[in-house]
């Protein structure tokens, strides 16, 4: 029985580990689940899976929690604070940490998970993108395992050799290029939040699929596989790919191109980490090659996703540049996601954020996040500049 915290239950990805979770219960057990402050959800997933432990950042929102249960003889303690959730991905009892929290806001309960050394499934890119050296330097000290569940790394990951990157050429990271691939250029001014959300092929909340139709997705998820597996931006490429079929590939100087494929379901790469490196099902459709038919490639235009290339600057910049490319563009996808600001403003705030705020040698998680509060103050800035 392995048990299981997860952290970001009530988001796509926490709702997706707990659908793999429910089909093996002689397998996992949920020792603790972690949200922000989404009271429903979370009550309804105590009631459901008795973890010891459920935690809501919001003390307010864990107080009302703590009230419901009360009443309905269920024994879950309740927590609350960011501190809690270090809390339970570091408790003796916990085998390994599913790391959901969406953005930096994930950072340091992932950081505590890999520094206890627990098996920690990361969803939560963020948490490479922006301490990409201290978090490896944790997982190595600590001898955590690490495995990547964004579906494009963890794709990788199946397709590496065993020991090392012996004989690797090239990692190929395929993108869908999200709803606006074949837009005219000058159709972007006018997108919405909605459109931008309406992902073509993946279920994805509504921070990720703005990230997706700007390719800024694709940006973060190359600084996490430079770090995952040790690749040299140079070596990292991104194939735009519509069927979202092939979730990405390993390139080998032999001449030969590993892919791993599937259909467009997270669920397939949270069951390989939840279980890896054993594979269980998952609840996964099996891929049927003739419903598909073909499989489509092309470059990324520089132009229609400019936050591609700004991911590229900031990882050949190094030091605290991920960090700032990271907090400027959370910034700008929630301004317009609050219409604040227009679709094409994103790369445009992300991009005099990056030239305002000085890059740094990182020191510490505090001296990351505080690089971070900075960016994040000095993008507040920029929006009205962009109106």
């Amino acid at each position: 029985m392995i048990n299981i915290t997860l952290l970001g239950s009530t988001g796509s990805i926490g709702t997706s580990t707990l659908d793999v979770i429910r089909r093996h219960p002689d397998r996992f057990r949920l020792f603790a689940l972690a949200a922000n402050s989404s009271i429903d959800s979370i009550h309804a997933q105590v009631l459901e899976f008795r973890p010891v432990y459920a935690v809501l950042v919001d003390a307010t929102a864990a107080a009302t929690l703590r009230s419901r249960l009360a009443s309905s003889g269920v024994e879950t303690e309740v927590l609350d604070g960011e501190a809690a959730l270090e809390t339970v991905v570091s408790h003796p009892d916990v085998d390994a940490v599913m790391a959901a929290i969406v953005g930096a806001a994930g950072l340091r309960s992932a950081w505590a998970a890999a520094a206890a050394g627990k098996r920690v499934m990361l969803a939560n890119k963020e948490s490479l993108v922006v301490a990409g050296k201290l978090f490896m330097d944790a997982v190595a000290a600590s001898g955590a395992v690490l495995l990547p569940v964004d579906s494009e790394h963890n794709a990788v990951f199946q397709c590496l050799p065993a020991h090392g990157r012996q004989g690797v050429r090239r990692i190929l990271l395929t993108a869908s290029g999200g709803p606006f691939r074949t837009h005219a250029i000058e159709q972007l001014s006018d997108i919405t939040p909605e459109q931008a959300c309406a992902h073509p092929n993946w279920e994805m909340g509504p921070k990720i699929s703005v990230d997706s139709a700007t390719m800024m997705n694709k940006g973060l998820e190359v600084i996490e596989a430079h770090w995952l597996f040790d690749a040299a931006p140079d070596d990292i490429q991104v194939v735009v790919h519509p069927q979202s079929i092939i979730h990405s590939m390993v390139e080998y100087i032999d001449g030969s191109v590993l892919a791993q494929m599937g259909n467009p379901d997270m669920r397939t790469p949270i069951a390989y980490a939840l279980d890896w490196p054993n594979r269980i099902e998952s609840g996964v459709e099996p891929l049927d090659l003739f419903t598909i038919g073909r499989l489509d490639f092309e470059a990324p235009d520089p132009a229609r996703f400019p936050c591609l290339g700004h991911a590229y600057t900031a990882i050949r910049s190094g030091g605290t540049a991920p960090a700032i490319l990271n907090a400027a563009n959370e910034v700008a996808v929630q301004a317009f996601l609050d219409r604040r600001i227009p679709f094409l403003a994103i790369p445009e705030l992300i991009g005099r954020c990056m030239e305002r705020v000085e890059s740094e040698q990182p020191e510490s998680i505090d001296h990351l996040l505080d690089v971070d509060r900075r960016a994040r103050a000095e993008s507040e800035q920029i929006i009205p500049e962009l109106v």
